[in-house]
C-alpha cells in the first residue's frame, strides 16, 4: 500500500496490564471506531490487530495476536495504526478528511503564514501545523477546497 492511502488513526502509546494488551490514542472519530475498521500495523502480521475496549474518551485497549507479555508491547511503544483511505466513508458535498487538507495555503489578514504540513490535538482543539513550524488553531478556520487554502483568525 503506498503511503498517500494509508491514513493515521492511531498510536500504540504504553503497555496495559501484564498480559500483553496496550493503551492506543486513538484519532478516529471515535474510539468505537476502531472495530469497524482493518488495522495496518507495520510491525503487525496481517490481521493480528484486535480492539479490546474503550478506557476513556480517546484511547482504546487492544491487543495484538501473538503477544502475551508486556515487555514485548514495551517495543511498540510509538507504532502509527492506519486504515486505507479506500476504508473510509464516501464524504458528502463539503465534507473533507484533515489529510485532504495537508499542502493548504493558510492565509491569516489575506496574509500567507505558512502551508499544512500535519495536525495536531493535545486534548484542546485540533491545531494545525505548518511547515515553517508555527501552530495555529483550526477552531472555525473556513476552508476553501477549490482554491487549497485555509482562512485562519
Amino acid at each position: 500500500m503506498n503511503k498517500e492511502n494509508k491514513i493515521l488513526v492511531g498510536k500504540i502509546v504504553a503497555p496495559q496490564g501484564i498480559r500483553g494488551e496496550f493503551r492506543v490514542q486513538s484519532f478516529a472519530e471515535t474510539p468505537n471506531d476502531f472495530k469497524k475498521f482493518y488495522i495496518i500495523c507495520d510491525k503487525c502480521e496481517s490481521n493480528a490487530f484486535r480492539f479490546v475496549r474503550v478506557l476513556k474518551q480517546n484511547i482504546i485497549i487492544a491487543k495484538i495476536d501473538g503477544i502475551n507479555d508486556r515487555n514485548t508491547v514495551e517495543s511498540f511503544r510509538g507504532t502509527e495504526l492506519f486504515i486505507s483511505r479506500d476504508d473510509l466513508p464516501k464524504l458528502k458535498e463539503n465534507e473533507y478528511y484533515q489529510s485532504d487538507l495537508i499542502g493548504f495555503d493558510v492565509i491569516r489578514g489575506g496574509i500567507k503564514i505558512g502551508v499544512v504540513d500535519c495536525f495536531q490535538n493535545f486534548g484542546g482543539g485540533d491545531i494545525i501545523e505548518l511547515d515553517n513550524g508555527e501552530m495555529v488553531s483550526f477552531k472555525n478556520a473556513d476552508v476553501d477546497i477549490k482554491n487549497k487554502k485555509i482562512v485562519v483568525l
